[in-house]
């Protein structure tokens, strides 16, 4: 799709030293776009390793912007719109990305001479704002497009034989949780810790000091414990109820939540977004816990390979984990699908199942849940296909996939075409002899 090799990267964090002197290039209804447009995307594939002056290239660009410009031109037309909390929620997770990428909000700044966190965001709110709308226009567009198997065998043969593309290695994983609970005692430990430390907070000592100290969340306890302007339904439910409720400067109770157990502080209130700072103690797992878990893990693990049990049946009877009303299989959240690729998985799983034969299933191992949970598992390698072409029996999925894909871009390019014949679209002479690969001009 022609926005495919901007979106699938997200906004470009860039930051231009030089100064292009502007002009405008192209019309397309309501929308221009500007000489600097171009430029300031091409500098940055330069960087990337493409070739300078490369005039093919940027009518390619150009072409991209043009589509991007007339899907806004429609978005007006037929009131399509995003939320606020859409676009800071989005701004805030692309800020928090980038700020990992470059090593930390201070890299992040320095790389923008100096700039603070507001005006960053500042500089790249609204073109957030209309990437989301093009997203969702480009998705108006294509939402009821969907393909039959007829169609997928249909695309597949139309496949040149020397273009069928290759599927790396998949596995299927399995897995049997079992989460020791945590005790009463472990429990009172870690209030009274977080008891402790709210007195000191209430009688002056600075929270997100305290935080830095204390609070077991590595994502946020570098940061003073602030977790950054975040909309209604991304939280814990429970932390999430206790943080809207919050005032500025506002310290909650001890709550619980999945994670553990929590003292909040209110920073700023938005709308429908939030921004807190939070201490986070974890409960701890008494051994003699973690000992019963793996000892109740070593009897069902005895009982599968003595065939007295199927895996499936084991983890729906046994297992602690969600994956357990899938037979214990689990799945891969990026496709939805129950196969992995080697690097979908954890390291933690792959360097079990990469030593293990289709079929078999690991001794109890240690394990930690995402939200920080310790147990055991047993881990069970259901299928690992081979490096292969593609083909529709073993990859239907993938190439229904590729089939949709290629029937989405008709329904776009039929689109741009009637868009383009009612739109007013005009280019600079420079760049009319552009060999588009859409219908701009009837």
């Amino acid at each position: 799709m022609i926005l495919a090799i901007f979106l699938s990267v997200g906004i470009r964090f860039s930051y231009s030293q030089g100064k292009v002197i502007n002009q405008v290039v192209a019309v397309i209804g309501s929308k221009m776009i500007m000489l600097s447009d171009i430029e300031d995307q091409y500098a940055q594939y330069v960087l990337q390793g493409y070739k300078k002056n490369d005039t093919t290239f940027k009518c390619a660009l150009l072409e991209d912007l043009m589509f991007q410009k007339l899907l806004l031109n429609q978005a007006d037309l037929d009131s399509v719109t995003v939320t606020d909390a859409q676009v800071e929620s989005d701004l805030d997770t692309r800020i928090a990305y980038f700020s990992k990428q470059l090593g930390g909000e201070e890299a992040l700044i320095k790389y923008h001479n100096g700039k603070s966190l507001i005006e960053i965001k500042a500089m790249y709110r609204d073109v957030v704002k209309n990437m989301l709308v093009q997203k969702n226009m480009e998705e108006k567009i294509t939402e009821n497009i969907k393909v039959t198997p007829s169609e997928v065998k249909k695309y597949y043969s139309t496949i040149p034989k020397d273009s069928i593309p290759t599927i790396s290695s998949e596995l299927e994983v399995g897995q049997i949780v079992k989460l020791p609970k945590t005790s009463d005692a472990e429990k009172a430990k870690a209030k009274e810790k977080l008891e402790g430390i709210r007195a000191r907070i209430l009688k002056g000592e600075d929270f997100a000091t305290l935080a830095v100290l204390y609070s077991e969340d590595a994502a946020t306890s570098t940061k003073g414990g602030e977790i950054g302007l975040t909309a209604r339904g991304v939280l814990d439910p429970t932390f999430e109820a206790a943080a809207f409720k919050l005032k500025v400067g506002e310290v909650s109770p001890v709550i619980q939540s999945a994670y553990g157990y929590h003292i909040i502080q209110g920073v700023e209130r938005r709308g429908d977004m939030v921004n807190v700072r939070h201490i986070l103690i974890m409960t701890k797992v008494a051994p003699e816990d973690m000992l019963k878990a793996k000892q109740f893990l070593d009897t069902v693990y005895s009982k599968l390979k003595a065939d007295s049990i199927t895996f499936e049946k084991a983890a729906a009877k046994y297992s602690d984990d969600a994956s357990k009303i899938n037979g214990g299989i689990m799945v891969n959240v990026a496709t939805g699908s129950s196969k992995f690729q080697p690097d979908e998985l954890s390291s933690a799983t792959f360097f079990i199942v990469d030593k293990m034969k289709v079929g078999d299933f690991s001794q109890p191992v240690p394990m930690k849940t995402d939200e920080g949970k310790q147990g055991y598992r047993i881990l069970y390698l259901k299928s690992r296909s081979e490096p292969h072409l593609a083909n529709i029996k073993d990859d239907y999925d993938y190439i229904q996939t590729l089939a949709l894909k290629d029937k989405q871009n008709d329904a776009v390019k039929a689109w741009i075409k009637k868009k383009a014949a009612v739109t007013f679209i005009h280019i600079a002479d420079e760049y009319k002899g552009c060999k588009f690969n859409y219908e701009w001009f009837q």
